[in-house]
C-alpha cells in the first residue's frame, strides 16, 4: 500500500483526481441534488451512501438559475481501475498543515486515517474524490451529512459557511441556535418545529452574509437521545422502532414533524446560544459577542476541514452584524418555542435596548 507525506500530498491528490475521472463511466450510481445555487452530482456505488444522498438532503424546489455544477466521486477499490487508498506515512499529522499544503497547490482535502479515508477536492473544477477501503469504509456521521466537507470547500469559495448551529423562525424572520453538543440546541429545533415554529435544519445549515445573514437548508436530518426522544412526545409521534445511530440517538427527518414545508431561507435576526438552566420557564439575556463568537465558531470550524482564517472571519462578521443572547431553556416544549416566537416579534425592538450605548 502507498504511503503518502506531506511533500507528496499534492501529487497524491491530483492522482486521485486523475484516476476517478479517467473512469468515470464505470461509476455504476448517480445521485444528483439540487441545493441553493449549486446541483452537486454523486458517482458512486449502490449502497448506504447512495441510499444517504436520496434521503438526507432538503433540496431547492423548481429551476435556479446561475446554478453551478459540482461532481464527486465515491470510489473504492473495484469500481474501474480506482486504487487502493493510500496510508499516512510522515510520523506526524495536523489538520492544519495537510490543508496548508493542499491549498497551496489549489486544492482541498480530508484525510481521516483511522479508515484512510481520503476526500480531495480542486474547487477551481468543482470535482472531487471520496476514496474509501471499500462502499462501506466511511466514518459514521457520513450518513447523517453526507459530503459535507465538499459542500464545506465549494460554498466557503463563494464566501459562505456551513454553520454548526440549529434554526428557528416565524414569518421568514429567524434565530441562529449556537453552541457545543449537549447544550440543547438540537431539542430546542426540535421543540420549536412541534409547536408551529419553522426552521431550515440543524446541525449543519447554510450560512450567508449577502444583504443580511440568512440560513438556507442542506440537510434534513434531525437527532435526539432516547431520554430527549420520549420528553418531547416523539415516541408518540414516530414510535418507537427506529434503530439508533453512532452516536446512540434516534435519527429523523424534518419534514416528519414541521408544521409547513421548509423554507427556502431565513432572514436571521437574533444568534441565541442556549443553556439547560433548570427553571421551569425559559429566559433570554444578552451576552457578549466574545461568548457568541465562542460558541458559534469553535465546533463549526472544529467539524470543516481547512478553511480555518476564512471561518474565524465569517463568524466573527456574523456576530458583529447580530444582536447576541444566552436563552436560559425551561423544562415545557411548547413554552421554549413561544418565548422564542414572542421574542422574534419583537427582536428588533429588543436588540436596540439590549444593546445600546451609554
Amino acid at each position: 500500500m502507498p504511503r503518502v507525506t506531506l511533500e507528496t500530498l499534492p501529487d497524491y491528490a491530483r492522482f486521485l483526481l486523475a484516476a476517478a475521472e479517467s473512469v468515470a463511466g464505470r461509476f455504476p450510481t448517480q445521485r444528483t441534488v439540487r441545493l441553493p445555487g449549486l446541483d452537486l452530482t454523486a458517482h458512486l456505488d449502490a449502497g448506504p451512501l447512495a441510499d444517504a444522498m436520496g434521503e438526507t438532503f432538503i433540496e431547492t424546489s423548481g429551476a435556479s438559475p446561475g446554478s453551478l455544477q459540482c461532481h464527486v466521486f465515491i470510489g473504492h477499490p473495484g469500481i474501474g481501475g480506482m486504487p487502493a487508498p493510500a496510508s499516512w506515512g510522515d510520523a506526524h499529522f495536523t489538520e492544519h498543515g495537510f490543508a496548508q499544503k493542499l491549498a497551496e497547490a489549489g486544492l482541498r482535502g480530508h484525510h481521516f486515517h483511522d479508515l484512510d479515508f481520503w476526500q480531495v477536492y480542486d474547487p477551481g473544477r468543482r470535482v472531487g474524490v471520496q476514496l474509501m477501503r471499500s462502499a462501506d469504509a466511511f466514518p459514521p456521521w457520513e450518513r447523517g451529512a453526507p459530503l459535507r466537507a465538499f459542500l464545506h470547500w465549494e460554498y466557503a469559495a463563494r464566501g459562505m459557511r456551513l454553520a454548526h448551529a440549529g434554526t428557528l423562525g416565524v414569518g421568514g424572520k429567524g434565530v441562529l441556535l449556537a453552541g457545543a453538543g449537549g447544550a440543547g440546541k438540537s431539542g430546542t429545533v426540535v421543540a420549536g418545529l412541534l409547536n408551529g415554529l419553522d426552521s431550515v435544519g440543524d446541525d449543519y445549515v447554510l450560512t450567508g452574509l449577502s444583504g443580511g445573514v440568512t440560513a438556507r437548508p442542506l440537510f434534513s436530518i434531525l437527532k435526539q437521545d432516547p431520554k430527549g426522544f420520549a420528553r418531547l412526545g416523539l415516541e408518540r409521534r414516530l414510535g418507537t422502532d427506529r434503530p439508533l445511530n453512532w452516536q446512540d440517538k434516534h435519527a429523523f427527518h424534518i419534514n416528519e414533524i414541521a408544521p409547513r414545508p421548509i423554507p427556502a431561507t431565513l432572514d436571521i435576526v437574533v444568534l441565541m446560544v442556549p443553556h439547560i438552566g433548570g427553571g421551569e420557564t425559559s429566559s433570554i439575556v444578552p451576552i457578549s459577542r466574545k461568548d457568541a463568537m465562542i460558541a458559534l465558531a469553535s465546533s463549526g470550524i472544529a467539524q470543516m476541514p481547512g478553511e480555518r482564517e476564512s471561518g474565524f472571519r465569517f463568524f466573527s462578521d456574523v456576530t458583529r452584524q447580530l444582536p447576541c443572547y444566552r436563552l436560559f431553556l425551561g423544562t415545557r416544549p411548547e413554552e421554549i418555542a413561544g418565548t422564542i416566537a414572542d421574542f422574534l416579534a419583537r427582536a428588533p425592538d429588543e436588540a436596540e435596548r439590549d444593546h445600546a450605548g451609554p
